[in-house]
């Protein structure tokens, strides 16, 4: 019987943080809160976290959304998948008009 006590306690004990505590974000569906940075958290600082430009239209594009495209070397971020294509139909058309990273 002592087996299922400790195994309701670990279950309540889990609940709770699952609800309250650092799985909170999970539960809820957010990307992250205070505290809890790390890569994809969506909160400290991360490589490439800041805003990129869209090399064919000139938009910031946040680096959470968007689509990317490598292209020698160097990533790239579009607001939309028109641009996308846009883009590998020309890239050297685009490619200089990358903003700094």
């Amino acid at each position: 019987m002592s087996g299922l006590g400790s195994l309701l306690l670990f279950a309540v004990f889990f609940y709770f943080m699952m609800r309250f505590g650092c799985g909170a974000h999970m539960v809820h569906g957010h990307g992250g809160h205070e505290g809890h940075a790390g890569p994809g958290s969506g909160t400290g600082e991360r490589v490439g976290s800041a805003t990129e430009k869209d090399p064919v239209c000139g938009m910031a594009v946040p680096p959470d959304e968007g689509y990317t495209k490598m292209h020698e070397g160097r990533q790239y971020r579009f607001c939309s998948k028109k641009h996308l294509d846009q883009f590998e139909a020309e890239p050297q058309r685009y490619a200089q008009n990358k903003g700094g990273m």
